[in-house]
C-alpha cells in the first residue's frame, strides 16, 4: 500500500501523470493479476485519453496563466486521479483503502508540490522550475508503476 501513497504524492504534483502510466500499465497487462485496478482502466480510449491530457498537463504547466494546483478544480483532478491510481497499485481487496491513500498522497503532494514550486519560480523562472518537476514527477511514476509489474 506504501506504491499507492507515493503514486498519489505524484499525483499532487502532476494530477494526469500517473493515472496515465497506470492506464498504459493496465492495457498492456503489466500490472499484477489481483490488482484493485478499476475496470474503465483498461481499454485503449482510457490509455489514450490519460496520456493526452497527461501530455497537456506537461505542457500546460509552464504557462503563466495555469491556476495553482490547489484551486478546486486542481485539487479534485488529484484527489480523482490519486485515488484511481492508488486502487490501481494495490490488492484488489485493499483497493479502496489504498485509494483514500493515493487522494490523501495527492492532496498532500499539491500543497508541497506548490510551496517548493514558488520557491523554485522565483528563483529557477516557470519553465526551468517546471521541467525539473516534470522530471521528478515522470520517474517517480515509472518507479513506483514499474514496482507494481506483474511477477
Amino acid at each position: 500500500m506504501i506504491r499507492s501513497l507515493l503514486i498519489g504524492l505524484a499525483a499532487g504534483m502532476r494530477s494526469m501523470t500517473p493515472l496515465a502510466a497506470v492506464t498504459l500499465a493496465a492495457r498492456g497487462h503489466r500490472l499484477p493479476h489481483a490488482s484493485g485496478v478499476p475496470g474503465l482502466l483498461h481499454g485503449r480510449l482510457a490509455a489514450a485519453g490519460a496520456s493526452t491530457l497527461a501530455v497537456g498537463e506537461l505542457l500546460g504547466d509552464k504557462m503563466r496563466s495555469a491556476p495553482d494546483r490547489t484551486v478546486p478544480p486542481g485539487l479534485a483532478a488529484r484527489l480523482v486521479t490519486g485515488f484511481l491510481a492508488g486502487a490501481a497499485l494495490a490488492h484488489r481487496r485493499d483497493r479502496v483503502a489504498a485509494g483514500v491513500l493515493g487522494a490523501a498522497g495527492a492532496v498532500v503532494g499539491g500543497y508541497i508540490g506548490l510551496a517548493v514550486r514558488k520557491q523554485a519560480i522565483v528563483r529557477y523562472g516557470q519553465t526551468r522550475s517546471g521541467l525539473v518537476e516534470d522530471a521528478i514527477a515522470l520517474v517517480a511514476t515509472a518507479l513506483i508503476v514499474g514496482t507494481a509489474r506483474r511477477p
